[in-house]
């Protein structure tokens, strides 16, 4: 089947994230069979909610095998983007069964291959529990530029619960989960929104105190400079 877009990032593979890349080319084998009973009984109300009310041009940026397909604004135009080409495989397959047309791009979210101000809204799904910190301010300005002024970005992220029972089976299975998906629940996303000139203009749990929700706009010069309170 002919790839209706398909792209590299400008100047190619960057070292920074190529173990990230070689990671889920191996999992994309078992991706979806191991998220499986995650996504029937908790992803799917979180990503339906998200993409509710959304529109124009919109990024899906770490989109993986395309769970958030079904979701899709039908008047949208959405760039399926993910680091793996082999995760994008199963993205199109997905995307394609809605009736849609797959616009899918290999993207690096470090050296996004779009222009200025590209898009209303970038939505990424668990990408930055994926991403090391050292690389979260970079990736999240690079979102920025390819924003129109107007637009957001719309983050699903886990952190580490405040229940001592439930962060505890978290902290035992944070090693596995790092070593399958290269994702941790420590990550300090909302705090590198801020860094990156991000106002952040909504932020709250979806899925007990687990699983975060942060939405940001490029801040103006007369925005005003949020302070980040520890989301785990």
């Amino acid at each position: 089947m002919r790839r209706e877009r398909d792209m590299t990032p400008s100047g190619g593979r960057l070292r920074e994230t190529e173990p990230l890349r070689r990671l889920y080319a191996r999992a994309s084998r078992y991706y979806d069979l191991l998220d499986w009973p995650f996504e029937f009984f908790r992803y799917r109300a979180l990503r339906r909610n998200l993409w509710k009310g959304l529109g124009g041009k919109i990024l899906d940026l770490g989109a993986g095998t395309g769970r958030n397909a079904p979701y899709y604004p039908p008047d949208a135009d959405v760039i399926t983007a993910d680091l793996s080409p082999e995760m994008l495989e199963r993205a199109r397959e997905r995307i394609e069964a809605t009736g849609r047309k797959a616009h899918i791009v290999v993207a690096d979210a470090l050296s996004l291959n779009f222009k200025d101000g590209e898009f209303d809204a970038c939505v990424s799904t668990f990408l930055f529990c994926v991403l090391p910190d050292e690389l979260q301010e970079r990736a999240l300005r690079e979102i920025k530029r390819v924003l129109k002024p107007a637009g957001k970005v719309y983050l699903l992220e886990y952190v580490y619960s405040r229940n001592p029972r439930r962060r505890l089976w978290m902290r035992i299975l944070s090693p596995w989960v790092e070593r399958l998906y290269g994702a941790r629940f420590d990550r300090r996303t909302q705090e590198h929104c801020v860094m990156a000139g991000y106002e952040v203009i909504e932020r709250r749990f979806v899925h007990s105190d687990m699983v975060l929700k942060l939405v940001g706009r490029p801040r103006t010069e007369q925005g005003s400079m949020d302070r980040p309170q520890p989301p785990h």
